[in-house]
């Protein structure tokens, strides 16, 4: 019996569920290990996600659960995975993406009025957005699916990511979907990343038949991009590879400089691919940085 830790929040159990079938499929048994994690304990409205420690909140104690042997795979949504290993763990599989596009559920951009107020809790949601319509309002957004679509603005939008509304089948409220290449997505978004303990090797070969190779090679190159402005940066940032290209975004809030970058990539040479991704993003720190 495999045990897969996984935070209990609806998106969260329906994505360890189909990682759970789709080992299952390949003969292994599993079971689900239900954590509460930090995130979700401060679920609050009012409460910004960065600042109660922003990426990582949301995995730490599920990775707990695999380091101290209460279960032997950790499921997260790869984009609030750490670019920083935790020692004693490693990613088996990236999963097959889902749309890693941004959607704005009331109405669409166009059809807001001027001064609209968009719900967000993102910081590069919110800087995207800005500068694409800077007559646009921002109030705090945190919670689980159904809380965040229940606290639309009178008049005005959230922002969700696409794949949290396609694994829970609510794409019908989708009004808006946004260009990635425009928007630029968050490192992984629309991927599930799966860890196991470093060396056992039971599950680290057996994750190999749900590994996607075409997603991991994507979203390695993307956290690259991440890692090389550090673990630690709080500016808003944005990196997606798509059909060959890698799509940049950076802005520095107290400037109000954003800069956007689409960088070809190599044929499918990752150690090639991940130093233009480190390249790409000392240039765009520089940018801000020095504005």
């Amino acid at each position: 019996m495999i045990r897969i830790a996984t935070r209990g929040s609806q998106q969260a159990l329906t994505q360890s569920r189909i990682v759970a079938e789709q080992l299952e499929q390949a003969g292994r048994r599993c079971e689900l290990v239900v954590v509460d994690t930090a995130g979700d304990r401060t679920q609050s409205a009012n409460v910004p996600l960065h600042s109660i420690g922003g990426q990582g909140v949301f995995v730490k104690e599920v990775q707990q659960a695999v380091l101290d042997g209460r279960a032997d795979l950790a499921v997260h949504s790869a984009k609030d995975l750490p670019t920083t290993p935790t020692a004693g763990l490693v990613i088996g599989a990236f999963t097959e993406r889902r749309s890693p596009a941004d959607a704005l559920v009331g109405r669409s951009l166009i059809e807001l009025p001027t001064g609209s107020t968009i719900a967000t809790g993102s910081v590069r949601r919110r800087a995207q957005l800005a500068r694409a319509r800077p007559d646009l309002e921002f109030v705090e957004l945190r919670g689980n699916i159904a809380t965040r679509l229940d606290r639309l603005p009178d008049g005005g939008a959230i922002v969700m990511a696409v794949a949290a509304l396609e694994v829970l089948d609510l794409t019908d409220r989708i009004a808006d979907v946004l260009d990635p290449a425009e928007f630029v997505p968050a490192v992984g978004q629309g991927c599930v990343a799966v860890e196991c303990r470093d060396g056992d090797h039971t599950f680290v070969d057996g994750l190999a038949a749900i590994d996607h190779a075409p997603t991991r090679h994507e979203v390695l190159v993307e956290r690259a991009f991440l890692a090389e402005l550090g673990s630690g940066c709080s500016l808003p940032i944005g990196a997606h590879v798509d059909s060959g290209r890698l799509f940049t975004f950076l802005a520095n809030f107290d400037t109000g400089v954003t800069v956007s970058d689409t960088i070809e990539l190599s044929d499918g040479d990752l150690g090639a691919d991940i130093d233009v991704a480190r390249d790409a993003a000392r240039a765009a720190h520089e940018h801000v940085a020095g504005a």
